[in-house]
């Protein structure tokens, strides 16, 4: 008998409790267990179990023994599975649930190149701002800005979520730059509203000596789009504090100036992930997605740690 059906009955026998229902699970019968469990142990000389008319008890030795042999054929499988499956083409309906903002200015420019890469991959796109139930909904990633504690869940952060203080320089032309942040109360501000929680998110302004610390501002406009907030502050309605992703096309063109150096929530649960089931193979489709996700944010200076608003030169040199 070669050793890794030895390894296969032992693991059995551990689990069953008795040869007979090691014999059962392996499909063979109660003396061949026993027979492979004794050429262990006389290999090993150890004994992996006590024995005993009525019952059979794994040993401390045997317990080790098992732990470590459960693990080598785990990792001998996942292998396998790889191995096998290196050179299948990714296929299949991939079904994405991404945040809106994100998904309208980040994730859809990118997918005519995803599709164009792998082409038997079709692609079925939920965009809204809700954490719905990503396995009761048979999603297969979600593209989330901050993420709910799941022990069913992967959570991979693609970037973190800086946010920049905008506005037009319209605004500014005809308004003002601050000079401090006491100086926000003299000057428009546009507010969002979370759709989940109808609060207003929080606005950080940094303090004299440049560290961001929450300030109480009346907002003169408020909305739940974020996309909207950022043109009613490109359109001169007044100063908003946009994540980067929102920010970006409007500091490009310049309709939109940014007043002082990025800001980033210091909580784990701050930026952007791709959130999928936790399994014990994921499939091609999902991780050939992630890869190109991670290939495409590189591409445009982003990573798990890093954006781009790090190197964006501010109209005031906070720190």
């Amino acid at each position: 008998m070669d050793k890794l059906r030895s390894l296969e009955i032992f693991l059995a026998t551990c689990d069953g409790e008795s040869f007979a229902a090691a014999a059962r699970s392996c499909n063979t019968d109660p003396s061949t267990v026993s027979k492979a469990i004794s050429r262990l142990e006389a290999q090993l000389g150890l004994t992996l179990f006590q024995r005993s008319t009525r019952q059979l008890r794994i040993t401390a030795a045997g317990q080790r023994y098992a732990d470590t042999v459960r693990k080598m054929i785990q990792d001998l499988t996942v292998c396998e599975y790889e191995l096998k499956h290196l050179n299948d083409s990714p296929s299949g309906t991939l079904r994405i649930s991404s945040a809106v903002c994100y998904g309208h200015l980040y994730l859809r420019p990118l997918l005519q190149a995803f599709c164009q890469r792998y082409p038997a991959i079709k692609l079925d796109l939920e965009i809204n701002d809700l954490h719905a139930d990503i396995i009761e909904n048979d999603i297969d990633i979600a593209l989330r800005t901050g993420y709910v504690k799941d022990s069913r869940l992967v959570a991979r952060r693609l970037s973190p979520m800086d946010f920049l203080v905008c506005a037009s320089p319209h605004y500014l032309a005809a308004q003002g730059a601050p000079q401090c942040a006491d100086d926000f109360h003299q000057h428009s501000w546009i507010g969002f509203r979370i759709k989940e929680t109808q609060q207003l998110q929080p606005i950080f302004l940094p303090n004299e000596q440049g560290e961001y610390v929450p300030y109480e501002l009346e907002r003169t406009h408020v909305t739940d789009d974020g996309e909207a907030m950022a043109c009613m502050c490109a359109d001169g309605l007044g100063f908003a504090q946009l994540p980067h992703f929102l920010a970006k096309q409007g500091l490009n063109n310049g309709t939109l100036v940014s007043l002082y150096p990025y800001f980033r929530p210091p909580q784990p649960d701050n930026g952007v992930f791709a959130i999928y089931p936790k399994r014990e193979y994921l499939p091609a489709k999902v991780r050939v997605f992630i890869e190109f996700m991670t290939a495409s944010l590189a591409s445009m200076g982003e990573s798990t740690n890093h954006t781009w608003a790090e190197n964006w030169a501010p109209l005031v040199s906070g720190r």
